[in-house]
């Protein structure tokens, strides 16, 4: 997520050539997020995920299975192998086009759902703690509305 401001933990990400921050969440199959986590976006991928995946483990120990893109190939995988003695699921590619990975969209529309919150389209934050509380309080509000 491309930053605004001249924030803590801000970073370029090699891959996308942009300077900011990522987010990686943790959703449940209906799309409501269990956990968030924001760090600089020169922090690879793989290595974050493990401490997103463990504090979402530890606040859901009735979670099964875990998956996720690509880019959490590798040390995340290991990391839930040994840790949990779980499977984190990869989607792969079925196509060289576009098209739609099972489970994986799951997590893309609640980032695209995030996306509708102008506060959240960019990352406006100085604090990664803050913009984690922003999505929190974003998904809450989400939240209510589908119970309405």
């Amino acid at each position: 997520m491309k930053t605004q401001y001249a924030s803590e933990e801000r970073g370029i990400d090699g891959n996308k050539k942009v300077k900011g921050h990522k987010r990686h969440i943790v959703v449940d199959m209906m799309g409501g997020l269990l956990h968030v986590l924001v760090h600089a976006a020169n922090l690879s991928d793989t290595k974050s995920a493990c401490a997103v995946l463990q504090r979402a483990k530890e606040n859901y120990p009735s979670i099964k299975a875990f998956s996720g893109d690509a880019a959490y190939r590798g040390t995340a995988v290991n990391f839930v192998d040994q840790t949990f003695n779980m499977e984190l699921h990869i989607s792969q590619r079925i196509k060289d086009e576009w098209a739609i990975l099972p489970k994986r969209w799951v997590v893309e529309r609640t980032f695209a759902w995030l996306n509708n919150f102008r506060r959240l389209s960019k990352d406006f934050e100085i604090l990664p703690a803050t913009a984690e509380n922003m999505i929190r309080i974003a998904m809450i509000k989400l939240t209510l509305a589908k119970c309405l």
